[in-house]
């Protein structure tokens, strides 16, 4: 991914104004590509997410508690609004600092909320589409199903173009298992029958622009590539391309993980993403892993 900046101008006259609510990895792929079509992006972050980034120089800091005019006057004046700003214990904060000031927005086109496919719980390896209940069993994943109803409550309330995008373990460049593989972080862990789904993040804002070209208020989509797989069978593809012995196998009971690791090997779901392709029109870049870390041993050899 190139580096870009703001626009100093306004953008042209017939593009949109995007602003995002925590203008960082995932969002900066969506930032990049519209950028280059005429839009004016803008967005928020916290001081210590700019440092070294390749990101706007101009955000709007935002640390969750204190908003600020500035911001309530970007968000008048957006026609897109993007929110990648994960539920805090308090609940969602750009409801919390700026409901008000969203409910009379009066030029806004579409509203993009990403939420997780954590919230589907354990699925016991079976598939999982957007109309599957709500399992989630962690706290984070109970606060984004309250915080996923709220946004779709203020887009029915005040007519606003809600949508919620549902998405897998994201990657990209600068984080991706080439990278863990190479700083020594990657770990094989052995548990029979669990795969992991994951989407690359040019294809997250592949979807995310597709949603923009064709809003449905208060649709809800899941966001993931075509290959879920287990866990140690990616760890091993990217070790191979790296010329890189992979790192013991190790079975998940004997594994020293974190309790939020673990929590991930706990679920076991496969992701279904036949509603973006067929309603929206998604053709993925990547449709699996290998296609997606080929693409980025290329970045990765020349920034090595």
């Amino acid at each position: 991914m190139n580096s870009y900046e703001i626009k100093d101008n306004q953008g042209s006259s017939d593009a949109g104004r995007l602003f995002c609510f925590g203008l960082g990895f995932s969002a900066s792929y969506l930032a990049e590509r519209l950028l280059s079509k005429g839009w004016y992006v803008s967005g928020t972050s916290r001081d210590n997410e700019w440092q070294g980034t390749a990101l706007p120089k101009s955000p709007y800091l935002f640390d969750g508690t204190r908003p600020t005019s500035e911001i309530s006057a970007a968000i008048s004046c957006a026609t897109h609004l993007l929110i990648t700003i994960p539920p805090q214990l308090s609940g969602d904060v750009v409801l919390r600092n700026f409901s008000e000031e969203i409910a009379k927005a009066r030029h806004l086109k579409w509203i993009g909320y990403i939420s997780s496919t954590g919230v589907y719980g354990d699925a016991q390896g079976e598939w999982v589409d957007e109309t599957s209940p709500l399992r989630g069993v962690t706290d984070l994943n109970r606060r984004r199903i309250e915080v996923e109803s709220s946004w779709l409550k203020i887009g029915k309330d005040y007519g606003l173009p809600v949508m919620i995008f549902r998405c897998v373990g994201i990657y990209g460049q600068d984080r991706n298992l080439l990278v863990s593989v190479k700083q020594g972080r990657a770990r094989r862990i052995d548990k029979p029958g669990l795969v992991f789904s994951r989407i690359h993040a040019e294809d997250l804002a592949l979807t995310l622009e597709a949603s923009i070209q064709k809003p449905m208020p208060g649709e809800i989509y899941n966001v993931s590539d075509d290959y879920p797989c287990p866990p140690a069978e990616a760890v091993e593809y990217a070790c191979n391309l790296l010329g890189t012995q992979p790192p013991p196998l190790v079975p998940y009971e004997k594994a020293d993980l974190s309790s939020t690791a673990r929590g991930f090997y706990k679920t076991n779901k496969r992701i279904s993403n036949k509603k973006i392709k067929e309603v929206l029109g998604v053709k993925l870049k990547y449709p699996d892993f290998r296609s997606g870390l080929d693409a980025l041993l290329k970045e990765f050899d020349r920034g090595s």
